[in-house]
């Protein structure tokens, strides 16, 4: 699960195994697997990097 900031400020968690597709479009997008779309703060590296510590940590 990583935490990402949405446009008005609120955090949500979302579990990063569910993630289709990242775009900057300039707002970056995160679409999910069951096709629903969340638009957030931080850019498409900044999840990138965030997805990969998750994925290091639960494998420590």
């Amino acid at each position: 699960m990583i935490d990402v900031t949405r446009m008005n400020g609120t955090v949500l968690t979302i579990n990063s195994r569910l993630i289709e597709s990242i775009e900057e479009t300039p707002d970056t997008v995160i679409t999910l697997t069951n096709e629903k779309k969340f638009i957030v703060k931080e850019s498409r590296q900044e999840i990138k990097n965030l997805v990969k510590l998750y994925e290091r940590e639960i494998l420590n």
